[in-house]
């Protein structure tokens, strides 16, 4: 029975979104109360821990709350004032094809996001910038979930693996061995992942795709898919796992706009199959610059506020909302740094969007009101997600002397399966993130069970941990919590389940591709 409970987080969600197609406001309500009550009585849980971990989930719940409504509200500005007609229209003179702009926009502009935010800030981001292309919702969606992978081991200076492996050594010697590890197999099986995404346009989202319409885009897609992988090998080695995201995404950008101004690997048919809506753009007065500034000047902030010491100091130390020790328990806390956060960050540049784009006070009422209308059926979904979360996470405080739940799930399948472990491990990673919607969480929550494992029946840590890291990557695409933010910015909420089952797929290729390279190579 407790290993049922256990997997209460697990198959709960994928029969009420993905088989019964629930909304994930209903279907996470449901999980809410059967793992409430079944932490209760099967893993005898006191009704304050529980208590406090609600409190922790919610809290949590805010926080991202946060993001979206800066993600949600920049965006809302910045079509008041005809800046993303500006950028589509730099994007259609850019090229028309919507294979190359999915790799452009969902994946490198992704993984720019990504290399200075993470957190599921990229994909609320980059999906309405597609749908403003004229990409159907559901596929900006799911191509914005898919491609917020590769760039997530690594993601924002480090932080999956300097935080996620904080439970087991802050040893950077150790950390960038890991990160090694992570680029060797990734080389083989995150440079696939721009050729996943523009077959997954083809495939789900229209019908009559001919063969030709694969062939001519797949050695573009590899190159991109494989310059990113080279340059996060030469980074990781020459520099360290700190800016593999940074560095990867922006040079390979680079050499994508290169190949499309000189026709390099780029098709003669322009394949706009996959258009929703005609997406023949109005001249715009604005300059390009002054359109894309406020992405320049989102990316610039949260460099500064990562990386230069003293106003990363000052950012974390003021506006500090974060609950500590909650309800008395010292292991259950909740970080709320405000100024520190992507989504003010995405609210100050906004505003900024706004006075530099000329826009009038009107412009930045309708902004707000569409924003905040925008986030109510994300929070109705957060809320109970993320309190089932923190229930599942702090079921180690129990009054029956088990271990928390995870810890329970994992060692009961390394038990019997510890032989195939190579081939596992990158989907308990996908488990952790599915659950928790974090691959840092995931990793700090399942690496001292996995790490124990490889000592334990003698596999290489290292190896281990990075492929614990790259399975939390992967459970990006599917975590319901991303799938939740990424639909309320697109307008598909409700559709949760249609995101997670066209989304499924390519999550788990990626584990099996991963444990499949590293008993091959290791």
């Amino acid at each position: 029975m407790k290993a049922f409970v256990s997997m209460l987080p697990i198959l709960l969600p994928f029969i009420l979104l993905v088989l019964m197609r629930q909304s994930a406001k209903k279907g996470m309500t449901i999980t809410f109360i059967a793992m409430m009550v079944s932490s209760y009585i099967f893993w005898q849980m006191d009704l304050l821990v529980l208590s406090a971990s609600i409190i922790q989930g919610l809290h949590k719940s805010f926080a991202i709350l946060i993001i979206l409504f800066g993600a949600i509200f920049m965006m809302n500005v910045m079509n008041e004032t005809h800046a993303v007609n500006r950028i589509n229209l730099g994007f259609n003179r850019l090229t028309k094809d919507m294979r190359i702009q999915a790799v452009l926009i969902a994946f490198l502009f992704g993984a720019i996001i990504e290399g200075v935010a993470g957190f599921g800030t990229p994909a609320v981001v980059v999906a309405p910038l597609l749908v403003a292309l004229g990409f159907e919702p559901v596929a900006a969606a799911t191509l914005a979930l898919v491609s917020n992978s590769v760039p997530v081991p690594f993601a924002a200076v480090g932080t999956p693996i300097q935080i996620g492996l904080g439970n087991i050594s802050q040893e950077p010697l150790f950390l960038n061995e890991v990160g090694i590890f992570i680029t060797s197999i990734d080389f083989w099986v995150g440079s696939l992942i721009p050729t996943i995404v523009v077959y997954m346009l083809l495939l789900f989202f229209h019908k009559n795709s001919t063969i030709r319409d694969y062939l001519e885009i797949t050695p573009w897609t590899l190159l991109i898919g494989f310059t990113y992988e080279l340059v996060a090998t030469i980074t990781i080695h020459l520099v360290g796992y700190e800016f593999v995201t940074i560095s990867s995404s922006i040079i390979t950008l680079l050499v994508a706009l290169i190949t499309i101004r000189f026709g390099i690997l780029i098709p003669k048919n322009t394949w706009q199959k996959a258009k929703t809506k005609d997406t023949l753009i109005a001249e715009s007065n604005m300059s390009l610059w002054k359109a894309w500034l406020p992405y320049g000047v989102v990316i610039g902030l949260l460099l500064i506020t990562r990386i230069v010491q003293p106003i990363k100091q000052f950012v974390l130390t003021h506006f500090d909302f974060s609950l500590n020790d909650i309800l008395g328990f010292n292991a259950i806390d909740s970080s709320l740094k405000l100024l520190y956060s992507p989504g003010f960050i995405l609210v100050f540049s906004a505003l900024i969007a706004w006075l530099i784009q000329k826009g009038d006070e009107i412009d930045l009422k309708h902004a707000s009101t569409k924003s905040l209308k925008s986030i109510q059926s994300a929070a109705l979904a957060l809320l109970p997600t993320l309190a089932m979360v923190q229930i599942f996470s702090n079921s180690g405080l129990n009054n029956a002397d088990l271990p928390s739940m995870p810890v329970y799930l994992a060692v009961l399948i390394g038990d019997h399966l510890h032989s195939v472990w190579l081939h596992l491990a990158p989907f308990i990673g996908e488990l952790g993130s599915f659950i928790t919607g974090s691959a840092t969480v995931s990793t700090l929550t399942f690496s001292p069970i996995q790490n124990q494992i490889a000592l334990d029946y003698g596999y290489v840590p290292e190896l281990i941990l990075a492929l614990q890291l790259i399975g939390g990557a992967a459970g990006n695409m599917i975590c319901v919590h991303n799938v939740v933010s990424v639909s309320s910015v697109v307008g598909t909420v409700g559709q949760e389940g249609t995101i997670i089952r066209k989304t499924v797929m390519p999550a788990l290729l990626y584990g099996f591709l991963t444990g499949l390279v590293a008993t091959l190579m290791f």
